[in-house]
């Protein structure tokens, strides 16, 4: 490499696609408590961080694996499950006298209804304010399974299809048609576990 070059080597995180800095600056020094939403292979994930001096401080997390604390009995990474993520830590950050947040969504695509925008619809609902664009956030019938509800509506006359696409709502005995009414039913336990001043452990 020549001697005067100014090139420097992308940090790790960076290179890796782990971490844009640039927004990640932006947010940090805002000095409001970030929202930040993540989806793995299995689950949703939700937690709303400070940044402090000597790193970030983690006030409240909400992962869709608590949700079975609640009777869940769907998928802990589709839309509804990220609803109620959201809803959870957002509840949380409540009860830990937490008013605002900024959503980070680190590297995730914002595309309009992803995961991660139910997870903030989730949040919102709880009563955090989070500064967003209405446009981008999921339909409510999706966020409810209606979708999921219709499609396995569809599947009737295709029993082995039906079987192989809803395995796992069946292994759960979860008929996927009851989708919209078991998220309600979850929905509102969560909400009165909260409203009664607790939460399941």
């Amino acid at each position: 490499m020549a001697k005067d070059s100014r090139y420097c080597v992308p940090f790790r995180r960076r290179k890796e696609g782990k971490t844009d800095y640039k927004a990640r600056e932006a947010l940090v020094l805002s000095g409001k408590p970030r929202l930040v939403a993540r989806s793995t292979i299995k689950n949703v994930i939700a937690q709303i961080i400070i940044a402090k001096p000597h790193g970030d401080e983690v006030l409240v997390s909400a992962n869709s694996r608590e949700l079975k604390k609640y009777e869940w009995k769907a998928s802990g990474r589709n839309l509804p499950a990220a609803y109620l993520t959201g809803l959870l830590c957002g509840l949380k950050a409540k009860a830990q006298g937490v008013k605002e947040a900024i959503l980070d969504i680190g590297l995730h695509s914002p595309s309009k209804g992803a995961r991660v925008f139910a997870v903030l619809k989730g949040v919102l609902d709880a009563g955090i304010h989070v500064p967003h664009s209405e446009e981008k956030l999921p339909d409510e019938k999706r966020i409810e399974g209606e979708h999921t509800a219709h499609y396995a509506e569809s599947l009737a006359s295709n029993p082995e299809e039906y079987q192989s696409k809803f395995s796992q709502y069946l292994k759960q005995k979860l008929p996927p048609e009851n989708l919209p009414k078991h998220f309600a039913e979850v929905k509102k336990d969560i909400l009165a576990a909260f409203k009664s001043g607790g939460k399941k452990t």
